[in-house]
């Protein structure tokens, strides 16, 4: 959308090209209409351009939908509020056209360009829209017209509500079952605008035989319809009208309909409050719970934890807690998964003697599960565990099984154990951390596996930027710098590394002090590997160290280092050069 401030000299070339053969010509002028209706004037906008645009409406997609966009903030430019109506035509015309997203973009800015009018004016050109829309003979206008009578029933005399309302009756029974889908979607919209009283019989009916619809597609989105209605009902009303169809929905034959019950469950609770929700839905979420389908299950598992909240302990425990844990050992690992995300909320809710006794086991369950995702949304909830029963319980019950992990014989095990420490360490404190996992941070730097080791060198870099240098002074630099002159060349290649991942966090001082001299040191080692990664690894400390530092003093006297970080230096420079120039082969030296 062109911005005021435009310059407006180029408008006889934007005016040809919404008429030029090529595509991308046609939508730059489509995208700059704003451009040419201030430079043509408001009057001129509205006797040539608008005609013109509603004429020309057999055209891609493309630039149908750009039209659309454009045309919904084109009020200013064609005289105001006053002049809104001439923008309807065209917008009519795209919400006839055979692609959806034309067509919702066309509702979207009828909508607001409806917003704006007058009520007189919505009378008299916005419901003659949306009727003639709705007695359309092709299916998408009669889709289309489904999502403009919010804007126009409010603003309609009795006479002509009371229409609008049988139109919006007769497309809920439409042949077409696209035109119900449409209509199950906006009902709950149209009916925040009907009075009270039409709202418990004509709407209510409507909903009722939305409901009943044998295609699912319509039946799912009535299950959206249960929350909106809900909402606007009084309570007594909505425990008569609704809480039978929920109780149906969740038994549905169609598993989508299920799927969509347990995933607006919350929702639904709030729409016909906690106590009927106690009473009522609990069968109705166990049996999703239970369902034969996993998305189902993956839903209703989802919402597991904002449903207890709604029950008592005692219910929860009675009801739920079975369900619980029989889903903690589900087949499907995407059913874990989502339980795994939110079980740990569960223990706030509880309390702390139901914890120990009933969840503990789970989470022991789910904490040595073989799909990695579970593991991780287990650990990345501990803290909610930690606040109701404390961090030493929590030690005695679930760090046994972390530290199994981190000895698997599995690899990639121990590897997803080592991501998750940082998040671990972070949760439970640094006291915790250093008694219970700081051997098992080292350990992990002479394993057998290289990309264990990789893995050990960057958390150690991440613990020390969680706990601060002071910390990682203390716990983590004397314990690598030892590991130095392990017999195996291997391992004495992890520390380098880590050396390079921990300078800059310790700063320019402590690398100065502590690691630059077992650097020089390692320079000296029987290994030429070894010799050729000091030299990359001060390389990269040059940058963090203060320039008054002399290298001289350390490695003057070292013929190898010297000519191994000027080669390095070079390499640097050529590639820098290749990388630069990878676009342009003509620029490169011959």
């Amino acid at each position: 959308m062109a911005s005021m401030d435009e310059p407006l000299y180029p408008i006889a070339i934007l005016i040809d090209e919404l008429k030029n053969e090529d595509i991308q010509l046609r939508l730059n002028s489509i995208r700059r209409l704003s451009t040419i209706a201030r430079a043509l004037g408001e009057e001129r906008t509205r006797k040539e351009l608008i005609p013109f645009l509603s004429e020309n409406n057999d055209d891609e997609d493309e630039v149908l939908l750009a039209m659309a966009e454009e045309l919904g903030v084109f009020i200013p430019y064609v005289g105001g509020v006053e002049h809104a109506h001439v923008l309807l035509p065209p917008l009519e015309t795209l919400c006839t056209v055979e692609e959806t997203c034309v067509r919702d973009k066309a509702v979207e800015s009828l909508c607001r360009i409806g917003a704006q009018m007058k009520e007189s004016d919505i009378v008299d050109w916005f419901v003659p829209v949306v009727k003639r829309l709705a007695a359309g003979e092709w299916f998408t206008a009669r889709v289309s017209s489904c999502g403009l009578f919010h804007i126009a029933y409010p603003s309609a005399p009795d006479q002509l509500k009371a229409e609008l309302r049988s139109i919006y009756g007769q497309l809920c029974q439409d042949d077409m079952p696209m035109v119900r889908r449409a209509a199950a979607s906006n009902l709950g919209k149209f009916a925040a605008t009907v009075e009270q009283n039409y709202l418990k019989t004509e709407v209510m009916s409507i909903f009722d035989d939305l409901t009943q619809d044998d295609q699912d597609s319509v039946r799912l989105l009535a299950v959206e319809g249960c929350a909106a209605l809900g909402k606007l009902l009084e309570p007594q009303d909505c425990v008569a009208h609704i809480l039978p169809v929920i109780v149906n929905f969740s038994q549905d034959k169609s598993w989508r309909v299920r799927y969509m019950v347990a995933n607006q469950l919350y929702e639904l609770c709030e729409a016909v409050g906690p106590e009927h929700s106690r009473e009522h839905l609990v069968p109705a979420y166990v049996r999703l719970l239970r369902d034969n389908e996993a998305e189902v299950r993956i839903a209703a598992a989802g919402k597991v934890t904002k449903f207890c909240r709604i029950l008592s302990p005692q219910l929860a425990i009675q009801h739920i807690l079975p369900c619980v844990k029989e889903l903690s050992s589900d087949s499907s690992q995407h059913v874990r998964s989502a339980l795994a995300s939110v079980i740990m909320g569960m223990a706030p809710v509880l309390g702390k003697d139901a914890t120990i006794e009933q969840l503990l086991p789970i989470f022991l369950s789910l904490l040595k599960d073989e799909f990695p995702d579970v593991r991780l949304n287990i650990i990345s909830k501990l803290d909610q565990v930690n606040q109701v029963i404390g961090i030493d319980l929590l030690s005695q019950s679930l760090l046994p099984a972390i530290v199994e992990l981190a000895e698997d014989r599995h690899w990639r095990v121990r590897l997803a154990i080592i991501e998750y420490i940082p998040l671990l360490a972070s949760q439970l404190g640094v006291g915790f951390f250093d008694d219970k996992l700081g051997a098992l941070c080292m350990q992990w730097l002479e394993d057998k596996v290289f990309s264990i080791r990789d893995a050990a060198a960057n958390n150690l870099k991440r613990l020390a930027e969680e706990f601060g240098p002071e910390w990682a002074m203390q716990h983590i630099i004397p314990q690598v710098l030892e590991k130095i002159n392990n017999p195996h060349y291997l391992y004495r290649m992890t520390i380098l590394q880590a050396i390079s991942l921990l300078a800059p966090v310790m700063g320019a001082e402590i690398t100065c002090q502590q690691l630059l001299p077992v650097m020089i040191n390692s320079s000296k080692d029987r290994v030429p590997n070894i010799k050729f990664n000091v030299a990359k690894v001060l390389q990269a400390l040059i940058p963090i160290l203060d320039q008054s530092v002399s290298f001289s003093v350390f490695f003057v006297n070292d013929p190898f280092l010297c000519s191994a970080i000027c080669q390095l230096q070079v390499i640097g420079v050529y590639y820098e050069y290749f990388v630069g120039c990878g676009e342009d082969r003509e620029t490169m030296p011959r």
